[in-house]
């Protein structure tokens, strides 16, 4: 059986769709603006601000500038941050237009406690308080667990919330979760184009049109298109994507959203760099080892999404949201393994991986406000379900006839043998199907004005079932997870909160990907994270937020061999990392904006799993000590600039500590013209003094350099 056989997902043909459905909804907007009496265009300021609208929650929060007040996704309740008994912190609308931010890892450079992974080049993986994870990325509070690249064109604001939380999220989150707030339609008229170019023949161009139709009817439309070479040897990136979407009002009480969004990704699969003698290879950063033409990462999403939000009155109110979604991966690599002892050959292996999935979900939330004589509750009662249908297929890559590996020289690291790839006897060709029921329950209680509390319940039912269609066996695991929520919230002013909470999250043995089913583990119990947490939140001025948090994460019911019989497996605690995680976002002054962070993390295997992950031994790529400090000085209003730094600590590449990546410190800037209220230029440049050091890495033996001096130059026209 072979690739092509797996494959049900004709991307030509929606992408076909996707660009007819682009132009006929810009067509659209653009007659709509022409054609609505009395709804003038509001081209507003050059500060991006929020876009909540009547104060239904389904519409993004109102940010303003770098500082975010509020949010719903921590507690599926119209919240404000200071409010919330845990760590996040918020990538606010304008941080991503001021940094140019594009990716999720680029999104976490600021974040206290945040790092991404290499993710084999094909996949965002970010790594939240020392567990690294591809499944714990949502979108409006839905989960988008493939492994893809996510672009953030579209995107409002990007929320981190650290530490595990199924209450909320349900399975995963083992160390925190990732959700993007996208856009969507308004009631305020804007349309926005920004053009962009930079080093390695980097080009981009984005387009935002919000066009109010009628009183009760706004159209708008995203999209963006970029092709782009890189610092890297023979990498290239073609990207777009196309996201409508549809508000109505019905009634005073009543809003509707419809959205699709159609995204294509087409790119080198870049694993970097292999090491030597503990450190990443001394070679030119440039260099790739494999070959850039065997190697490519493309991937497919087709999303529909709906979301309807009903206010009652008197406290009561009804919210909604249904995405399905289909996604198509595939993913091939020809990629660097073992140096030899006289750093003269490298070793070369290869693989490639499709996935297709397919995923439905719908959450019903009931929030009801109410006052029991002097305390005041929240209330959330909720349900959610889901179904994620998955076929993976994987070949391996063999050199010549027969051998899995080729060694090459460091000097010409590209392969000398014709590589064929076909399935080996262990490769994966399975067909899985997940499917949840959640029920959840949570009270917000204002005990006094000085006192608060959260508590909460859900309880999931996951059932998991997989078949191997190339030796016919299935599998399956049935779990009935009850993930407590405790919180209490001390202030002694309003605008300071002090916090204790603990909270809770399970890991199926589906694994975070639902492939991960075996005779051996299809009967243990889930994997457990339970996260200690102190904390502060101070708004120190209006628009000027401090954070701080201490906790304490645990990792138990870990499946190892059991040391007396090989033949079984037991469950024992894995790892502890405990950890301090500082921030600062905002304004401090009128002229001046600042985004700062600190973590100090220390994190260990607690008991040994295999001869390479050896109890005490420090988790991989986790940084005991990294900070950032960005800041934007307005000189005028014509004129701004931007400094930041970035610091990260020493790191192992795996758990076996037998590589590291050296600390390193980089510099960015930025410079920004606004000629008026509808023209701005910017220009961003990365690795200012153009220091060598690796960004990261998967293994070993695939190391990311990070990039020399960088920049991109941007134009935006507001109309």
């Amino acid at each position: 059986m072979g690739f092509h056989m797996v494959r049900r997902f004709r991307p030509a043909r929606a992408a076909g769709w996707a660009r007819s459905l682009f132009v006929s909804t810009a067509l659209g907007l653009v007659a709509g603006s022409a054609l609505a009496q009395g709804q003038p265009a509001s081209i507003g300021s050059v500060k991006v601000e929020g876009q909540a609208d009547s104060g239904f929650t389904i519409q993004p929060p109102a940010d303003k500038g770098y500082a975010a007040t509020r949010a719903t996704t921590a507690t599926r309740t119209d919240t404000a941050l200071v409010d919330v008994p845990q760590s996040i912190t918020v990538v606010t609308r304008q941080q991503i237009v001021d940094q140019d931010i594009r990716s999720i890892g680029e999104a976490l450079r600021y974040v206290p406690g945040a790092g991404i992974a290499q993710g084999e080049g094909n996949r965002d993986t970010p790594i939240l308080r020392g567990t690294s994870s591809t499944a714990d990325l949502f979108v409006d509070g839905i989960r988008d667990d493939v492994q893809y690249f996510r672009d953030l064109y579209n995107v409002e604001r990007v929320e981190v919330l650290m530490g595990p939380n199924a209450m909320i999220f349900g399975r995963g989150g083992s160390g925190g979760v990732i959700n993007r707030v996208t856009k969507q339609a308004n009631f305020r008229n804007s349309r926005e184009v920004i053009l962009q170019g930079g080093s390695d023949e980097n080009a981009r161009a984005t387009a935002d049109l919000n066009q109010t139709l009628t009183d009760n009817f706004a159209g708008r439309i995203v999209g963006f298109y970029e092709n782009s070479e890189s610092y890297r040897d023979g990498f290239e990136l073609e990207r777009w994507a196309v996201n409508p979407t549809f508000a109505l009002r019905l009634g005073q009480g009543t809003l509707v959203q419809l959205g699709y969004e159609h995204a294509e990704d087409e790119r080198t699969a870049d694993r970097g760099v292999p090491s030597y003698r503990g450190k990443p290879l001394d070679v030119d950063p440039s260099t790739f080892f494999g070959d850039p033409d065997l190697s490519n990462s493309d991937s497919t999403v087709d999303a529909v999404t709906a979301a309807i939000e009903h206010q009652f009155g008197n406290g009561l109110v009804l919210r909604n949201r249904f995405r399905f979604a289909e996604y198509d991966k595939f993913y091939q690599n020809v990629f660097p393994g073992a140096v030899n002892d006289a750093a003269t050959t490298v070793s070369l292996a290869a693989y490639n991986q499709a996935t297709q999935r397919e995923t439905i979900f719908n959450q019903t939330d009931l929030n009801y406000y109410l006052a029991t004589g002097s305390i005041n509750h929240t209330l959330l009662a909720g349900m959610e379900l889901g179904r994620q249908e998955t076929d993976n297929f994987r070949n391996t890559g063999y050199f010549g006839p027969t051998a899995t590996s080729n060694v090459v020289p460091i000097g010409n690291p590209r392969p000398t043998l014709p590589v064929t790839f076909r399935q080996s006897a262990t490769d994966a060709n399975n067909h899985g199907v997940a499917k949840q029921a959640a029920f959840y329950v949570q009270d917000q209680v204002e005990i006094t004005p000085q006192f608060q509390a959260i508590l909460g319940l859900r309880y999931d039912r996951f059932e998991a079932d997989l078949r191997n269609n190339r030796t016919g066996a299935e599998f399956s695991s049935e779990d009935d997870l009850w993930s407590p929520r405790a919180g209490l919230v001390f202030k002694p002013m309003d605008t300071l909160s002090l916090y204790a909470s603990y909270s809770l999250s399970y890991l199926p043995r589906a694994g975070e990907q639902l492939a991960s089913l075996s005779a051996s583990n299809q009967a243990l119990d889930p994997e457990e994270f339970k996260n200690y947490e102190l904390g502060a939140k101070w708004e120190i001025l209006p628009e000027l937020v401090a954070t701080a948090a201490v906790y304490q994460l645990d990792r138990g019911n870990v499946a190892i061999t059991d040391p007396n019989d090989p033949t079984r497996s037991i469950l024992v605690d894995g790892q502890r990392v405990r950890g301090v995680e500082l921030g600062a976002s905002g304004q401090v002054t009128d002229q001046w904006s600042i985004i700062a962070s600190y973590a100090y993390q220390d994190g260990e295997l607690t008991a040994t799993a295999s001869a390479t992950a050896r109890d005490g031994a420090t988790l991989a790529q986790l940084p005991k000590h990294s900070a950032a400090l960005w800041n934007r000085y307005d000189f005028t209003e014509m004129w701004g600039a931007g400094l930041g730094v970035i610091h990260q600590g020493k790191r192992y590449t795996s758990t076996d500590n037998l590589v590291s990546l050296p600390s390193y410190t980089r510099f960015d800037a930025a410079l920004y013209f606004t000629l008026d209220e509808n023209l701005r230029a910017q220009v961003n440049v990365e690795n200012l003094f153009d220091v060598e050091y690796a960004l990261n890495a998967h293994s070993n033996n695939n190391i990311t350099p990070g990039s020399p001096r960088a920049f991109r130059v941007s134009l935006t026209s507001r109309f």
